[in-house]
């Protein structure tokens, strides 16, 4: 069988988003997928070609005024050619954001992901962690420090770079990728069974 083809379809604004792309990338990576990274900001006509190959596409995105970015909105809109043809029905999808803000209203970006991909006939595939750091026995190390379900969530302070992005949002990201490399593998064998 051949290795799920993964891709993260993201946009970054200030760097802090491509590290948590590149945390996804990693971990998908480890589970033996073939992952691609695709700047949607800067995407071309053979980066569309690989979405269309790909058996999951990850969506990423700051959390800007209460959701995506304008980059990835544009994005999203061109992605209604593949609508109307159901091209991407049926592929795995994911998402993960990063505001500074600990909420920041990063469900409202995660959720925006989930309608995407449901208006696309996309399946979606959630975090799969319980939240951590919610008792007197957990600290802001450990894994979905912020308690997110439908995605990876990342906050890093406003007044600070990308190298700022903490480690749990990183290593759950990673997390992320990783379920969804595996969950791809498991609907590729299906598929294959069928």
């Amino acid at each position: 069988m051949t290795a799920p083809v993964v891709s993260l379809a993201y946009h970054s604004g200030y760097g802090h988003t491509a590290v948590i792309a590149e945390a996804v990338r990693t971990g998908a990576l480890e589970a033996g997928a073939e992952v691609h990274l695709i700047k949607v900001d800067e995407i071309t006509e053979e980066q569309w070609a690989v979405l269309d190959r790909s058996d999951a596409i990850v969506f990423g995105s700051p959390t800007y005024m209460g959701t995506a970015s304008g980059a990835f909105h544009v994005f999203a809109e061109a992605t209604s050619k593949r609508w109307a043809t159901q091209a991407w029905k049926d592929k795995l999808a994911a998402g993960f954001t990063n505001s500074a803000s600990k909420s920041g209203d990063k469900l409202h970006t995660l959720q925006y992901f989930q309608i995407l991909a449901a208006q696309l006939g996309m399946h979606w595939v959630n975090l799969g962690l319980l939240p951590g750091w919610n008792s007197s026995t957990g600290s802001e190390h450990d894994l979905n420090r912020l308690g997110v379900f439908t995605g990876a969530a990342a906050q890093t302070n406003a007044d600070e770079g990308p190298d700022a992005v903490h480690k749990a949002d990183i290593a759950t990201a990673e997390q992320l990728g990783r379920r969804v490399a595996e969950t791809a593998g498991v609907f590729l064998k299906g598929l294959a069974a069928a």
